[in-house]
């Protein structure tokens, strides 16, 4: 499982256990969130999810919609462990983003709104500063769009070490809107940021298998974020002091 593949890499992990209601009647969902250590307690998240659309027609493997975040966040926290953290990283794998059927405001996003919504009412919102949610990342032909409802200087953040690290070919300044894992912290007033590359062909399809898949483009965003991530936490360093935004 997900749990055990994170603990076996050694680091602190719990379950956020919750039981979604869905247009197929009530279903039970787990979110996986392992815990970075840093030298403040205030929380930089790192999400995607790891469940798969359901389908009855045919057999759907998800390698990329879900599967390369899945497998990205994996490694990712096996490289943050080693790095020196000024904030609490959280590594979160969210369950239920996909809808069960058509996708609306109560079906998808299940694991993030759960999570967004027991920090709020707990109090403890306040303690999580940024959020970046990485979805559908695996593509070979990665193209990654700014999101439109973004917020600005974090996306920006992103991208500037995208363009310092020579990948601009695959962090485009093109704009979409898609809604996702960071829609929930965005409306809680949560700095947040969505990375994916949705023009992916094999997308719901039985072809979304291995095969269309590149470790280059899981590598490249990869570069991109650990670059990116010393530099978000100077800005949110620099934000509480007064300092300006970006």
């Amino acid at each position: 499982t997900v749990f055990e593949l994170v603990e076996q890499a050694g680091l602190t992990v719990r379950e956020q256990p919750f039981t979604a209601t869905t247009p197929d009647g009530p279903i039970r969902m787990v979110n996986v969130i392992a815990e970075l250590p840093g030298r403040r307690p205030e929380i930089i998240l790192l999400g995607g999810h790891y469940d798969t659309k359901v389908f009855q027609s045919f057999r759907f493997v998800g390698a990329n919609d879900g599967g390369s975040s899945a497998g990205f966040l994996l490694e990712l926290a096996r490289r943050l462990r080693a790095t020196p953290l000024t904030f609490t990283h959280w590594i979160v794998f969210f369950d239920g983003e996909e809808a069960r059927r058509e996708w609306s405001s109560s079906d998808g996003i299940h694991g993030s709104r759960q999570l967004a919504g027991e920090l709020h009412k707990a109090g403890r919102l306040r303690r999580l500063r940024a959020v970046v949610v990485v979805d559908m990342i695996g593509d070979r032909d990665l193209g990654i769009r700014r999101e439109h409802a973004s917020t600005p200087w974090l996306t920006e953040l992103i991208w500037r070490s995208a363009r310092r690290l020579g990948h601009r070919a695959h962090f485009l300044d093109e704009v979409l809107a898609v809604e996702d894992d960071h829609s929930p912290f965005l409306r809680l007033g949560v700095p947040a940021a969505l990375l994916i590359d949705f023009d992916f062909p094999s997308w719901h399809t039985h072809e979304d298998t291995l095969d269309k898949l590149s470790p280059r483009s899981l590598q490249v965003v990869g570069e991109v974020l650990l670059d990116a991530l010393p530099t978000i936490e100077a800005t949110l360093t620099q934000m509480e002091r007064g300092g300006p935004g970006r």
